[in-house]
């Protein structure tokens, strides 16, 4: 067999190219395709994206509790914090180092119990400094998120707990600062606007 008969035997074996035919896409499943897509444009328009996530939980504590706690007029602290303070302050009020601030052993949580209700009523933005350490961020504001009995209560559990020794807040502490600041609408500025306070 010569070189060029093996080279004919060789094209015969081999296969035409493929080729792509004239096959589109069907109508249905480009349908259901701009349908997932004009419903994750709508989700997007209509979701809640006022409250980034980082500022906490927004429900109340009433959305929280059982309804036998709201009739006997005692409101747990502990609860509270769980439901409002745990995420950013941990369990054992040590924070997060360079992200959130301790509550345990703060020089805040230790002073005058009215600097604490107004953090706690109008929440912070700036520079924080605790126990040596400055901190840069946000802490939500709860005067319309909790009563002045629900602010007291969780302030006396922070000031109580966590290696704190402070006295106790009752509501008509919370109830006078929150008068004292009623027309203010933004949160403290960390240490330029809270150190003048302490």
């Amino acid at each position: 067999m010569t070189d060029s008969e093996k080279r004919i035997e060789a094209q015969q074996r081999e296969q035409p190219d493929p080729y792509e035919g004239n096959h589109p896409i069907p109508r249905f499943i480009l349908v259901i395709v701009a349908l997932v897509f004009s419903w994750g444009i709508y989700y997007l328009a209509t979701s809640n994206l006022k409250d980034p996530p980082e500022m906490g939980d927004s429900r109340t504590i009433a959305d929280l509790t059982a309804q036998t706690g709201a009739k006997t007029g005692v409101v747990n602290g502990a609860q509270i914090y769980a439901a409002q303070c745990v995420a950013c302050h941990q369990a054992s009020g040590t924070g997060l180092p360079g992200v959130f601030p301790p509550l345990a052993a703060s020089e805040w949580v230790a002073g005058k119990a009215s600097v604490i209700a107004q953090i706690l009523l109008h929440g912070i933005s700036g520079s924080l400094t605790v126990k040596g350490v400055v901190y840069n961020g946000q802490m939500p504001a709860f005067k319309d998120k909790l009563n002045d009995a629900e602010i007291g209560a969780v302030l006396t559990h922070i000031r109580s707990n966590f290696g704190n020794a402070a006295g106790k807040v009752d509501a008509a502490l919370v109830k006078t600062e929150r008068e004292a600041s009623k027309d203010r609408k933004q949160s403290w500025n960390g240490d330029d606007e809270l150190g003048k306070l302490k």
